[in-house]
């Protein structure tokens, strides 16, 4: 549609003359238009003003294009290249057809940039032709399912075998664990008191250092200064027209009924919407999911990502496949059930912004919106309180390795596919990934941005949420045990030892614990003296320093993180944090079994147990549910 003259008019005059918006709603999308640096279909699109079947016909019309419909006329799957494919999803331009030897090339627009790419790729010879864009990504999904699943599996064993889990253990590593053990009983038969005295000894020690560990860890983290503090003022002075795409993953499995939480959080999001890049990432078989996302007809920025059935079948597999179609500059990671700090892309930008360069990944604080359901939420809470308040600052301070949530850490998208992204086959993938940035010369940072999420209520399912924790951090312990020179040439002196505490001293904490609980109620009950030989006077004040002490500065450190957070009622539940750790222990006696018998096997944690409500949820009209 042209103008007498030859100047042609504006897109907005153009839909506002076709009777498809008001002149009110022109008057602000120009306005959001400028605040957001974006264009005005995807202002239009991201407020619910104009559906994207409506608007990309209307954008066909505008600049006089042909328009496909990939439905009615598909594109030709022989036409695209594995390689190209990202770029391709970068730019939302393809080659779609071949007609009478030329070729029409499809974009979802016709920015400036989106043009350039089709004329350096294709030549000024190809046909431009205009389409919808979910029909691109999804074709695009659908082309490179069988290239990207394999990537997305192999990638990191194939490129970094030294630092994937796809080998649970290394030859090397069961001979040692052999011989150890060999020795262990033969040297339990020849000098059993002896022995027993030396284990006693040795769990002594580990304790004794732990406890001064820990106690480093409170110390430190329980400073001011290591709150990386963001005020609004900051957030304020941000001119969101120079804000970069994010890329938000949000992988689920069978979590149908927590879909409405995220979706309402991310809409609420401090973001311009248009640079949103949102993948509700599932698995091909979920169809109640799947389902459950098109009814929601949700905006243009959210895209379904079906991930297509291989083993093994886990969250960091799903993240490896989606991120082939991400689009952000930045990226992170939202559970299901989550609901994160309204500015929290915002705080990671301007963390990234004020931190290093070799500062690659932002940790948010996690903590959860349930905390008084039960003993077993009030106990999670006290738990994460203590660890993302002041372990996890204490550890980007002191240099040691983090391991990461597993949601709402931020990457710069081009350095996690640096790192080699999520190792598929160790199901704690967010703890391995810290120390791999680490190990690669990458530093993790944290800011005072809290994501709430929903507490596991119910023992069993607390339980194997809990095992699958640990033996994915028996699996990153073994990966970079394997060869624990080249570890500690990577991760120095300060790295190295605390990767030793923080993460294989949970493990062992987590084992031993019950049989220093056992013999001690053995004695209590009993007043045995059958085990007076096993403990000599050193062995025995060492015992009994970290049960009293130990003990309670651990009990005092879960006060400390209901203090900081305000949730006084907390504080005497405290008190039965030694009942808690003893669960903790049967979850670790049962990762260890898995590793052996089931290593990679991903036991799904339920959500949707608490009884949420659903206010303000915001859920819009299904205007393009399109499978």
């Amino acid at each position: 549609m042209k103008n007498s003259g030859e100047q042609k008019i504006s897109l907005g005059e153009f839909l506002l003359a076709e009777g498809l918006i008001s002149a009110e709603i022109l008057t602000e999308a120009l306005i959001i238009k400028k605040e957001w640096g974006a264009q005005l279909g995807e202002v239009l699109k991201a407020k619910r003003w104009m559906s994207a079947a409506v608007y990309d016909r209307a954008l066909a019309r505008y600049h006089e294009m042909p328009f496909v419909d990939f439905s009615a006329d598909p594109a030709d799957p022989r036409l695209i290249k594995n390689g190209m494919i990202s770029f391709y999803l970068e730019n939302l331009v393809m080659p779609y057809q071949k007609r009478d030897g030329k070729l029409l090339v499809a974009m979802a627009d016709t920015d400036e940039a989106s043009i350039k790419f089709a004329t350096r790729q294709f030549g000024a010879d190809a046909e431009l032709v205009l389409t919808g864009k979910f029909d691109i990504i999804w074709h695009l999904q659908a082309c490179g399912k069988e290239h990207f699943n394999e990537t997305a599996v192999h990638a990191l064993s194939f490129a970094k075998p030294k630092q994937s889990a796809k080998q649970v253990f290394t030859v090397q590593q069961l001979v040692q664990i052999g011989l150890t053990l060999a020795a262990l009983i033969g040297v339990l038969v020849f000098w059993p008191t002896e022995t027993l005295i030396g284990l006693n000894l040795f769990a002594g020690l580990f304790f004794l250092v732990n406890f001064f560990f820990k106690a480093t860890l409170a110390w430190v983290g329980s400073d001011r200064r290591v709150d990386s503090r963001i005020s609004e003022e900051m957030i304020n002075s941000i001119d969101d027209s120079t804000l970069p795409v994010y890329t938000i993953l949000v992988p689920m499995y069978k979590e149908a009924k927590t879909l409405p939480i995220i979706a309402a959080s991310l809409r609420k999001m401090d973001y311009p919407k248009a640079k949103l890049d949102v993948k509700l990432v599932l698995e091909e078989d979920d169809t109640e999911t799947i389902q459950a996302a098109k009814d929601l007809g949700l905006e243009t920025f959210f895209e379904i990502i079906r991930v297509p059935h291989s083993m093994p079948k886990t969250k960091p597999k799903a993240c490896n496949y989606a991120l082939n179609f991400a689009r952000g500059k930045f990226i992170t990671i939202y559970d299901a059930e989550d609901k994160p700090d309204p500015q929290q892309l915002k705080k990671a930008l301007i963390t990234f912004w004020n931190s290093p360069e070799d500062v690659i990944c932002i940790q948010a604080r996690l903590n959860y919106f349930n905390v008084n359901q039960n003993w077993m939420t009030r106990m999670f809470t006290l738990e994460y309180s203590i660890w993302f308040d002041y372990f996890l600052p204490a550890l980007d301070i002191l240099r040691i390795p983090l391991p990461l949530g597993g949601t709402s850490n931020h990457f710069k998208m081009d350095k996690l596919r640096e790192v080699g992204l999520w190792d598929p086959h160790n199901v704690t993938e967010d703890a391995d990934l810290g120390l791999r940035i680490t190990q690669l010369g990458y530093r993790v940072g944290v800011v005072n941005s809290t994501t709430l999420e929903e507490a596991t209520s119910d023992l069993g399912n607390w339980i194997r949420q809990r095992s699958r924790w640990a033996k994915g951090y028996m699996q990153t312990y073994l990966v970079y045990m394997r060869h624990p020179i080249d570890t500690y040439r990577t991760l120095g002196h300060a790295g190295f030892w605390g990767f030793q505490m923080f993460v294989g001293g949970t493990i062992l904490a987590t084992l031993i614990l019950p049989l220093m609980y056992g013999m001690y109620f053995f004695w209590l009950v009993t007043q045995t003296m059958a085990l007076d030989p096993y403990f000599p006077p050193v062995i025995l004040y060492m015992s009994l320093f970290n049960l009293l002490l130990g003990n309670g500065f651990f009990i005092y450190v879960y006060m400390l993180g209901a203090f900081k957070r305000h949730s006084y009622s907390l504080i005497p539940f405290a008190l039965t944090s030694p009942i808690y750790w003893m669960i903790m222990s049967v979850s670790g006696y049962k990762a260890l079994w898995q590793l052996v018998f089931n290593p990679f096997y991903w036991e799904k944690t339920n959500h949707g147990q608490t009884n949420f409500i659903h206010e303000d949820l915001d859920l819009p009209e299904n205007e393009h549910a399109k499978s």
